[in-house]
């Protein structure tokens, strides 16, 4: 299993709640595919540089995850269909952490 950061932008009209059930689908998805989440991390409501899709701003979380490398596109057409994420960007982390140790 490979572990990724994945960078999540959620639609800045989610209260808390909201926010909670949206990582929660996030969650399911990626352990229906047989992943594990190692982490999350909330950062808040952030303004774009510009707007998408006629949103000004979004609610980014990062969530680090083990996830199989096969199965990091059905991941991503899972996130299209079934879930409430406005963007979302994937790294693996082992060249994340790699780059922060030099």
């Amino acid at each position: 299993m490979n572990t990724y950061e994945g960078l999540f932008i959620f639609p800045e009209a989610l209260d808390e709640e909201g926010l909670d059930q949206a990582i929660g689908r996030v969650k399911e998805e990626l352990e229906k595919l047989g992943g594990s989440i190692e982490s999350t991390a909330r950062m808040g409501k952030k303004t774009f540089a510009r707007p998408l899709k006629k949103q000004k701003a979004g609610l980014y979380v990062v969530i680090m995850f083990k996830l199989e490398g096969t199965q990091l596109d059905a991941f991503k057409a899972r996130l299209k269909l079934t879930t409430n994420v406005f963007r979302h960007q994937f790294v693996e982390a082992n060249g994340v952490e790699a780059a922060q140790e030099a």
